[in-house]
């Protein structure tokens, strides 16, 4: 058995710089999409599984993260983040094309009693997101 030449083994090593190069990034690309953001009265909530949508509008509701497989929103109003139970998605998606994000926020999913339609203190928080 001999070992072949140098010259041979180099495209070989090509192979494997690309492969750490590719694996590299792709590590960067997922440590950069883990976001965990703080929710009043909660704690750190892991945003993997959400889709998020930035508001871009001038209203108190900045931001809109809905979990649909967990039926589980977080949203942020002004700087603060807080989260609704039990969330159909045709609310949220309701929520989303509102003219006035903050009336139907206030209409609609924190509601017109003391503890809302989709209030967590009286709707389970998913097991994936109980501390």
């Amino acid at each position: 058995m001999s070992i072949p030449p140098l010259e041979q083994s180099q495209p070989h090593r090509g192979h494997v710089m690309k492969f750490v190069i590719f694996a590299a990034l792709f590590l960067m690309c997922q440590s950069a999409t883990a976001e965990t953001v703080q929710v009043k009265y909660h704690g750190g909530v892991s945003l993997d599984s959400f889709t998020c949508v930035d508001v871009n509008e001038s209203s108190d509701v900045s931001r809109i993260c809905y979990d649909r497989a967990e039926r589980y929103m977080v949203i942020r109003l002004k700087t603060t983040y807080y989260h609704y139970c039990e969330i159909d998605s045709a609310t949220v998606q309701s929520l989303q094309g509102a003219s006035s994000k903050r009336q139907f926020f206030e209409a609609r999913i924190r509601g017109s009693g003391a503890d809302g339609p989709f209030d967590c203190r009286t709707h389970p928080i998913p097991k994936k997101y109980r501390r």
